[in-house]
């Protein structure tokens, strides 16, 4: 059954190669107009540009296909592709300047602060991520290509807000507070913990999909089910352990910088 992947599929390479381009444009020719001061970033647009080609991997190399009709441990290495790698990245390749510039316009800003405030885009994340788990949707997704890019779509852009108190370099919607990011961290890494016991200790194979398909490794259902909830677990502590971690530290030392100042 590979006959879902025909012409159907939206090209993701034309929207990522337009991205790379006005990225481009912004740090290369237009840098001088946005930002008088900036140096070419140069280690950003590594990061940025390794950041679309993690986004091409996940959704338009053959690990698509993997994980939509035979494994489930690959589809959910493309979720967290898509809402952790991929997004960190992109984080690490946006200069300041090039967010605030994006972000002038007042209405974005206030939209984008009660968006990437972490009790919104943290409920809002481990909701969605949640629901996309419950069998009759996830099937849907494997089913329907349509309802496949929405649930990607959905996880990348709610990654992207989850992710943004913590990593991204706008001064018009900064960063939040080390007690606000450290407690929503903690919250995040709990709000994933009901999706990875449901599949890791389901005791069966949830999924029709891949109960059904082809076995093209020795991992039987159930335990390529596991090995999905475990990929998952470590990716999601790695990556919240790592937030917390540097957290303390550049909280301590800003404790340290500013004695009575609050």
């Amino acid at each position: 059954g590979l006959h879902r992947h025909g012409q159907t599929d939206p090209p993701p390479l034309p929207s990522l190669l337009l991205v790379g381009w006005l990225y481009a444009l912004a740090v290369g020719p237009l840098r001088a107009k946005l930002s008088t001061a900036e140096k070419f970033p140069a280690v950003a647009c590594i990061c940025f540009y390794t950041g679309l080609i993690l986004l091409y991997l996940a959704v338009g190399s053959p690990l698509d296909q993997l994980g939509e009709q035979f494994l489930f441990s690959a589809h959910m290495a493309q979720h967290m592709l898509l809402i952790y790698f991929a997004p960190t990245l992109l984080f690490f390749g946006t200069p300041g300047w090039l967010l605030d510039y994006l972000l002038q316009n007042k209405h974005t800003a206030n939209t984008l602060r009660v968006l990437t405030h972490p009790a919104c885009s943290g409920l809002l994340f481990t909701f969605v991520y949640t629901v996309w788990h419950v069998p009759a949707l996830y099937e849907a997704a494997l089913q329907d290509k349509r309802v496949h890019i929405l649930e990607h779509w959905t996880m990348f852009s709610l990654g992207v807000l989850m992710l943004w108190p913590f990593l991204n370099r706008s001064q018009q919607v900064p960063r939040r507070s080390y007690p606000v990011r450290l407690v929503a961290i903690f919250l995040l890494m709990v709000g994933q913990l009901p999706v990875f016991a449901f599949l890791t200790f389901a005791g069966e194979a949830i999924y029709p999909t891949y109960i059904w398909a082809p076995r093209i490794t020795d991992l039987d259902p159930l335990n390529d089910q596991i090995l999905g909830g475990v990929i998952m677990k470590v990716v999601n502590m790695g990556f919240s352990l790592t937030i917390l971690g540097t957290c303390f530290y550049f909280w301590a030392r800003s404790e340290a910088n500013d004695d009575p100042v609050i």
